[in-house]
């Protein structure tokens, strides 16, 4: 597999530090509101990398943490008249709804920063011992100047960074870009005992930490958002590798921006969207969807018409598969070794494994799908199609839609109540003694019960409305 990293800014084969494993830390969500559709990017990209290694014959470690204590948990804390902890925990318990909808699977370790404060301790007396920090009133910041190489993710030299940053106010920083590691204490904020007072972590040391406490000094891959290159990540190599002396990571993965209507999305246009706004209206999977349509390092515009087109090539992918299934039921069950079929499911799997071998390309994975299910639908047109060669083009079209994540929603249909499927079968024998008038009276009475019928190729189909 290749991987473009952001660190070389080109294309690299993926070489894991232990030949057969791959460890991989995702940035998580600050937790203090519903996740909005940026932020659901990355977690079904690098959902579909995980997948995808796994399915290469590698054993994946994956560490995804929750920032649960933060400015602005604090902040919705204080104007909620609220705990923090209650605010981030009830946060975490919806991110967990809106992943599970996505069809995103739960991390291997989802670390959270308050659990992990002694780690964070750790890490700091380390680099205040060598030279990296210094405590200054009860906070301590690390010397940006001190650690050779400090702009190398971002490509932003220090001395461009030192000319455009103004020290704050009686904050004791030696420089202005000196970042903070530890937060003194202020009244009403959550805090724990340090060896220099109360107070609680910077935003960037947590990572560091729990990445070093879960997985090792040097990551395989670290992967998250185009928007935490600089700072979050950008620090985050400046105080890892400062107190290791070793790469943070190997390989960085960060996914494009999305935009609404073609702005940046954010609160004062008016244009915000969560997670949860939009699967109220569409359903999560299209969701999920528009995500893995454009290649992962590619902006997004998302729009109403965008969703729309991601729900109805679903909706295609969706009648393929059913209408395979019922194919398969009807066809013959003979050996199919006698026939030479002009289809090859092997060669549009090995298509789609090229384009996710290649940097992720979902974009080109999803047409390989789309592509297999042209080749299916010509199959099932073919009335000498066998039982085994339906099901051999079904494998394979479950195998491309499960690394991708999608499709899920096939193994969570509903039981049609049996006061349907009783109708449905007055309806047909209404049809085969030529009574349309009764048939049409019949298919009335089982859309006033929330279902419809739609006759296909292969047979009477009965459905609810809002599938």
């Amino acid at each position: 597999m290749k991987i473009y990293n952001t660190m070389t800014r080109k294309k690299e084969d993926f070489s894991p530090l232990k030949e057969g494993k791959a460890a991989i830390y995702a940035c998580g969500p600050t937790v203090y509101n519903y996740i909005h559709i940026g932020n659901a990017r990355p977690i079904c990209v690098f959902d579909v990398l995980r997948r995808f290694l796994a399915y290469s014959g590698y054993q994946v470690t994956y560490v995804q943490n929750f920032t649960d204590v933060d400015d602005k948990i604090i902040k919705r804390a204080l104007e909620e008249k609220l705990p923090a902890r209650e605010i981030s925990e009830n946060y975490i318990k919806e991110y967990i709804t809106d992943s599970e909808g996505l069809n995103v699977r739960k991390a291997d370790l989802h670390p959270k920063v308050t659990d992990n404060i002694n780690a964070v301790i750790n890490i700091v007396k380390t680099l205040i011992d060598k030279g990296f920090a210094y405590e200054t009133g009860g906070d301590v910041y690390f010397r940006a100047g001190k650690f050779e190489g400090y702009g190398k993710l971002s490509n932003m030299p220090l001395e461009d960074l030192r000319a455009g940053a103004r020290i704050e106010p009686n904050s004791g920083k030696e420089e202005a870009v000196d970042f903070a590691l530890w937060k003194s204490a202020k009244e009403g904020e959550p805090s724990w005992v340090s060896p220099w007072g109360k107070g609680r972590p910077g935003w960037h040391i947590e990572c560091s930490a729990m990445a070093g406490e879960y997985i090792g000094d040097t990551i395989d891959i670290h992967c998250g958002g185009q928007d935490l290159i600089f700072p979050h990540h950008e620090n985050e190599i400046a105080q890892s590798e400062a107190a290791t002396g070793k790469p943070l990571a190997n390989y960085w993965m960060h996914n494009g921006y999305i935009n609404v209507d073609n702005k940046k999305m954010s609160k004062s246009e008016g244009n915000f969207f969560t997670v949860r706004d939009i699967a109220d209206k569409y359903g999560y999977e299209p969701i999920r969807f528009l995500m893995l349509q454009a290649h992962y390092r590619s902006p997004i515009n998302y729009s109403l018409e965008l969703i729309d087109s991601c729900k109805a090539s679903l909706e295609r992918l969706y009648n393929c598969r059913n209408s395979l299934d019922r194919a398969i039921e009807k066809a013959a069950a003979i050996d199919s070794n006698s026939r030479v079929p002009e289809l090859n499911f092997e060669s549009r799997k090995a298509q789609f494994i090229e384009a996710l071998n290649d940097d992720l390309n979902t974009a080109d994975a999803i047409a390989a799908l789309f592509e297999l299910t042209r080749d299916l639908n010509t199959l099932m047109l073919d009335p000498a199609a066998t039982k085994n060669e339906l099901s051999k083009g079904a494998e394979t079209f479950d195998e491309m839609a499960g690394i991708l994540g999608i499709l899920y929603k096939r193994f969570e249909e509903k039981e049609i109540p049996r006061e349907v499927l009783e109708l449905a079968a007055l309806r047909a024998q209404a049809r085969k003694d030529k009574n349309f008038a009764l048939a049409d009276e019949i298919r009335g009475k089982i859309t006033a019960l929330g279902y419809i019928i739609e006759e296909t190729r292969q047979g009477t189909v009965v459905k609810p409305i809002n599938d």
